[in-house]
């Protein structure tokens, strides 16, 4: 058995307020995506991006949250081939000019629910369909997160950052982690978690076997509290609308909740002290409680105990 991996890119444009994506149009005549073989020295978005460019000339700038893999057997001559195609998502610029290369005998621009008649294999069913998604999840929090920054508009006695710190991660993400609030590096950045705690918190879902970047990350209040305060009662409450809708939107089957202030806000939790490492149920959703990443860096006996956590965390999702 030989095993063979290519990459490449659902391409998509905005036509009259309609999405549609990009389809090369095969010798054989089917249907199929700019993808192709990912070569030895290549990543697969490298290899994604590349093959995108040689077969239709466009440069996609891909939304590297969203990543999916489809496998498949076939034969050739006696061998049996197993191979990964991993696709990725980007959105052509207007008015791009698509030049295919020799291997295709051109291109059309269709409309899912053309798309949906036309393909002949599951998996670009599948891809389309999980696109289409994923775009439409991506857009309500864009429009979510347009209302939110400009909370701090709306309140005459505002304490917090003008600066909106939106969460980061795949909105189709099936964990999410959500903090206490931004840090002065965050504040900084526009990205939660990139500080000390952010450094320590990749090492430990690491440990718990978990990507980063198939996680959407965020804060209970997305505004920077003056001198690393704890938001108060009043400012965890204006947040907390735009924090379940993110939630409702992105849907995941788990919440990992670091801190007191998370762990209260969305799972009723009083005493993290007593709850870390615990998987409670509330309103209808799972939660992992454990302590704040801070917590660990501030108190370095706390370090064993956050790690203990994440192991733990880690055994429990083998175990779903």
């Amino acid at each position: 058995m030989e095993f063979e991996f290519s990459a490449g890119i659902l391409v998509y444009r905005r036509n009259a307020g309609e999405l549609e994506f990009l389809f090369l149009k095969n010798k054989d005549g089917w249907l199929d995506f700019p993808k192709g073989h990912i070569e030895e020295s290549e990543h697969a978005l490298e290899a994604a991006v590349r093959e995108t460019l040689e077969e239709t000339g466009l440069r996609i700038k891909p939304d590297v949250f969203f990543r999916k893999d489809s496998y498949y057997w076939f034969l050739r001559g006696k061998t049996r081939i197993k191979k990964r195609l991993t696709m990725f998502l980007g959105e052509a610029k207007s008015g791009s000019v698509v030049t295919v290369s020799d291997e295709h005998i051109g291109y059309a621009w269709l409309r899912q629910e053309h798309a949906l008649k036309e393909l002949k294999f599951r998996d670009q069913i599948d891809f389309i369909r999980a696109a289409t998604e994923y775009i439409g999840r991506r857009a309500e929090i864009d429009e979510l997160n347009e209302s939110y920054a400009g909370l701090w508009k709306k309140q005459k006695r505002w304490d917090l950052s003008r600066n909106f710190v939106p969460g980061y991660g795949p909105v189709n993400a099936e964990i999410m982690l959500i903090g206490q609030a931004p840090g002065a590096e965050e504040d900084k950045q526009g990205k939660p978690f990139v500080g000390r705690s952010g450094v320590l918190l990749t090492s430990l879902l690491e440990k718990a076997g978990l990507d980063r970047n198939r996680i959407y990350i965020t804060s209970t209040v997305q505004f920077f509290p003056p001198k690393n305060r704890v938001p108060d009662k009043t400012e965890i409450g204006l947040c907390l609308p735009f924090l379940m809708r993110q939630v409702e939107i992105i849907d995941p089957e788990l919440i990992i909740l670091v801190g007191a202030v998370s762990a209260k806000a969305l799972a009723n939790v009083e005493h993290v002290a007593h709850n870390h490492g615990t998987l409670k149920s509330y309103n209808g959703r799972k939660f992992f409680i454990t302590l704040h990443p801070a917590a660990a860096v501030r108190i370095r006996t706390n370090m064993q105990l956050i790690e203990s956590d994440f192991i733990k965390l880690g055994r429990i999702l083998k175990e779903v």
